[in-house]
């Protein structure tokens, strides 16, 4: 009889032992030290507002938001939103929280992300089903582009209603940022100064309706890409910005093939860096 049990639960053993010896992901500190779950949770609970940086397509990155968001529900009134919603369809976000529309017709009437399905819905459905603020942050991305083609200027002539879902204008843009130059450096002969202006567009966005949602006392969760928030710029800039006073906490993703010492490059992106096996399967 003890032979048959331990037939059975052999395997289990075997997969736990794997498991334990080969992590998926470790986090670590801004300065490269290993940090445990815990502890990060212990910290981000204190927080006013949490920028959690993304892989857009890691399956790591969306599976630590939702168990993130879950737990800290437990202890904050939290408020959450997404770069990965535009400000314009806020309308019809809001129709699907309240259920006057089913996820078809959410898909149907906003502009959803190709991975929305799998990676952000289930964040969207957490915020229905504790009744929680879910905010789209995002400039629509036809006021991004126009920035791109003409720079800052092109949004002047918008109608005072789609002013209504960007930052308000005059954007300020310092194009000495370090994340702003390297974006330049990483395009090479297709790197403009307006690409960069269109960048700082969605940041400056982003960070104006998070704090225009923001209330006192609870916390504001923030998904967006890694690079929107690395290196403590991007809307984390725009932020203080407008309230140095608040308590701030970044979240970086980041992929390496070795994760038992995070790499010199990956260093200082974040308050928090959540390393992930480069061999992780990816969402698309």
């Amino acid at each position: 009889m003890k032979k048959i049990i331990l037939l059975l639960i052999l395997p289990f053993l075997i997969q736990t032992s794997i498991a334990q010896n080969m992590p998926a992901y470790k986090i670590y500190t801004a300065n490269g030290k290993k940090v445990s779950y815990k502890k990060m949770m212990k910290i981000l609970a204190k927080q006013n507002i949490v920028l959690f940086g993304e892989l857009h397509n890691n399956a790591i990155a969306h599976w630590l938001q939702y168990e993130v968001t879950a737990q800290l529900r437990t202890t904050r009134q939290l408020i959450l939103g997404a770069e990965m919603l535009e400000a314009d369809n806020q309308i019809e976000v809001n129709s699907y929280l309240n259920g006057d529309i089913n996820y078809k017709g959410l898909d149907t009437l906003a502009r959803l992300w190709k991975n929305y399905k799998t990676d952000y819905a289930p964040l969207v459905d957490f915020s229905k089903k504790y009744n929680l603020p879910f905010i789209a942050t995002n400039i629509p991305r036809r006021y991004a582009n126009l920035v791109y083609k003409n720079g800052f200027k092109a949004l002047d002539s918008l109608s005072e209603k789609e002013k209504e879902w960007i930052a308000p204008l005059p954007i300020y843009f310092d194009s000495e940022l370090a994340t702003y130059k390297n974006i330049l450096k990483i395009m090479g002969d297709h790197g403009t100064p307006e690409l960069v202006m269109s960048q700082a567009s969605k940041d400056a966005t982003m960070a104006y309706f998070i704090m225009k949602n923001y209330k006192d006392g609870s916390l504001f969760i923030h998904y967006n890409g890694a690079y929107h928030s690395d290196n403590y710029e991007g809307i984390l800039f725009y932020l203080k910005r407008k309230r140095s006073n608040l308590q701030y906490a970044t979240i970086s993703t980041v992929s390496q093939g070795d994760i038992n010492s995070l790499e010199k490059e990956n260093v200082g992106k974040a308050d928090f860096i959540i390393c992930v096996d480069i061999n992780m399967t990816n969402t698309y």
